[in-house]
């Protein structure tokens, strides 16, 4: 850890004990051709990616005290290439469940969507208007366990349809693991996602919502992923879409998530956006 002043969205030492055997794993299999260890420390390179999916600032606005952003970016876009970011997701998430005293892989997920704006600049051919929600822009698409914790995201137009979005996380959930056996989603999916984890070994219910309800009702476990999206707009850069690929998109729920799990396992918290 360098001399500099904390921001509040850094690791903790305890934090990044559960972060650096990934990276030193990555580093190992990245040897220098020279025995170059790198200018910049990974810890440090890591807190730049949290503190910028924290505040929402731009690529030049990051610190001065921080790398410089040339070097994060390096990092940032390898990882999502690589995967990096995945595997620290998975690795946390699986320790977090078994804290909770639950197996490793969950054998239920609650899929929703939503439909988020898009900053100028970002492709449009990348992007849509979501017809039902008069949303123009991406659809951020979750599958998430009965802990909220992400198991599976896709990142699509904010035009495709629900049923496109429930075939890509389904398909999301059958690559991440087998144990899964049931997935409940809202009405906005159909038949077709139905049918497709009938092909995946997935049982998908749509939860019916009370025709005597009004305004909104919480519905029983699939509560969960509403939560989740709440909690992922205390990153502000996931409070509107500011990446030209879907795939940093991606990357940046699961750095959030990386972040979140981080602190449930240490027991620490971080100040909300909301606090005085």
């Amino acid at each position: 850890m360098s001399m500099r002043k904390p921001y509040p969205s850094d690791l903790t030492d305890e934090q990044w004990e559960l972060v650096e055997p990934v990276i030193t794993a990555w580093k190992a299999w990245h040897p220098s051709v020279s025995g170059h260890q790198g200018k910049y420390a990974m810890r440090e390179i890591v807190n730049a990616i949290l503190y910028q999916n924290r505040t929402g600032c731009q690529w030049e606005f990051l610190p001065h005290d921080m790398p410089p952003p040339g070097a994060v970016k390096y990092y940032f876009y390898l990882w999502r290439d690589e995967g990096t970011d995945q595997d620290l997701h998975d690795l946390l998430r699986w320790q977090l469940r078994e804290k909770r005293k639950r197996l490793a892989d969950p054998s239920l997920v609650v899929l929703d969507t939503q439909s988020i704006h898009v900053a100028v600049g970002v492709p449009a051919t990348t992007t849509g208007r979501d017809a039902a929600k008069k949303v123009p822009g991406r659809k951020r698409c979750l599958a998430v366990d009965v802990l909220g914790l992400v198991v599976a995201v896709a990142v699509l137009p904010a035009s495709a349809h629900d049923n496109t979005a429930g075939i890509a996380l389904l398909g999301g959930v059958a690559a991440q693991t087998d144990t899964v056996r049931k997935a409940l989603v809202d009405q906005g999916f159909k038949k077709k996602v139905v049918e497709h984890g009938e092909n995946v070994g997935i049982d998908v219910e749509i939860v019916e919502r009370n025709p005597d309800d009004k305004g909104f009702v919480p519905q029983a476990k699939r509560w969960i992923v509403e939560q989740t999206n709440g909690i992922l707009m205390f990153y502000r850069r996931l409070v509107r879409d500011y990446e030209h690929r879907p795939a940093s998109s991606r990357s940046r729920v699961l750095w959030a998530m990386t972040s979140v799990m981080s602190r449930r396992l240490t027991g620490r918290t971080i100040a909300s956006w909301r606090t005085a």
